[in-house]
């Protein structure tokens, strides 16, 4: 039993280091984050909401290659005055990206984007279902 004891401590001491880690992040380390998404579809449109709080147009960028929507951007700090002294920054900041495969076939020429009140609405317009055709036979 003295033989368990040892690799037994190893493991509590692991596990406490791994609470630890997923507890306390260090405040230095690079954040990475990418913001909430929700995707719904209808019968004529995707659309995407993005949670893009604090963000300007211009720092929002949106491409659909092929069947890939990317949506990316940066989210920049705002500058700290001299005298300001931050006890706690829990706010995420950096660049992020988003890629979404698009199922549907989509009208790309159609794609809206607005953004509102934080929220960055893309709207994907699906293309009309191909509908078969009858053609008439000219008898002579």
């Amino acid at each position: 039993m003295s033989l368990m004891r040892p690799f037994t401590r190893d493991i509590e001491l692991l596990r406490e280091q791994m609470n630890h880690l997923l507890e306390a992040p260090d405040q230095n380390a690079p954040h990475l984050w990418a913001p909430a998404v929700d995707v719904s579809e209808s019968e004529s449109e995707i659309v995407l909401h993005a949670e893009l709080p604090g963000m300007n147009k211009a720092d929002i960028d949106i491409q659909l290659h092929g069947d890939t929507l990317t949506l990316r951007g940066e989210r920049r700090m705002q500058s700290a005055r001299r005298d300001e002294n931050f006890h706690r920054i829990e706010r995420q900041y950096g660049a992020w990206q988003r890629t979404f495969q698009i199922e549907a076939p989509i009208e790309a020429a159609q794609i809206t984007a607005a953004y509102e009140e934080g929220v960055l609405t893309v709207r994907l317009p699906k293309r009309a279902a191909i509908q078969p055709r009858a053609i008439a036979i000219e008898v002579k």
